[in-house]
């Protein structure tokens, strides 16, 4: 029969190894809030989030929840499988205070979230007047090119046409200018082939 001392001492290394065993596996599954959350490339309805995680969190994705200042209603985002640390908002509201926060995710759940981030979406009067005179976007020069794209081909046809046209009153033209000798030289040709008349003023006959 054991003593009772030694069925104490199993036990308690047994708990004690129990703890360190939690421990270690808290340690590899917790995550760390992420860093340096920061808006970029804002625009009237759209502005994109970036982020830092500390090196060797075993991050496989995100989390980002989008909420309107002073409004309940909040718009979540979740990815996983990546190892981006930026992400895309779109369909803001322009002239409007937004708050965002940042996770991470692992295999093992979800980090705290990040430090609050609040901006605001600028006015669209306000971003075309930030732009300069010279500055030009690539949606412009598209629209651009393809304005002159469409004129020209408008000036095409209707070169075309005007050709077309030309053509056809010179035809007409040339077949109104024939119809007076094609006349003449029906009359002419009626003229010849009436029965023609003796010389004395009779007609001629022929002898039974």
């Amino acid at each position: 029969m054991a003593k009772p001392g030694l069925s104490a001492a199993v036990l308690l290394l047994l708990l004690l190894g129990l703890f360190v065993w939690a421990s270690s596996v808290n340690a590899d599954t917790l995550l760390s809030a992420p860093l340096n959350v920061t808006i970029r490339e804002l625009e009237v309805n759209s502005a994109v989030v970036t982020w830092e995680i500390l090196e060797g969190d075993p991050v496989i994705g995100f989390a980002i929840t989008q909420q309107k200042k002073d409004v309940r209603m909040l718009r979540f985002i979740q990815e996983v499988n990546t190892t981006t640390r930026s992400c895309a908002l779109w369909d803001l509201d322009e002239d409007t205070e937004y708050i965002v926060h940042v996770q991470s995710i692992s295999m093992g759940g979800s980090s705290p979230p990040s430090q609050p981030v609040l901006f605001r979406t600028p006015k669209e009067s306000e971003k075309m007047a930030s732009k300069s005179p010279d500055e030009v976007t690539m949606e412009e020069v598209g629209q651009a090119q393809l304005r002159a794209g469409e004129l020209i081909i408008i000036v095409v046809v209707l070169v075309m046409w005007a050709g077309v046209i030309a053509l056809f009153c010179r035809q007409y033209d040339i077949i109104k200018d024939n119809e007076p000798n094609n006349n003449k030289d029906k009359a002419k040709n009626s003229s010849e082939c009436s029965t023609p008349e003796h010389p004395q003023g009779g007609l001629l006959r022929s002898n039974v």
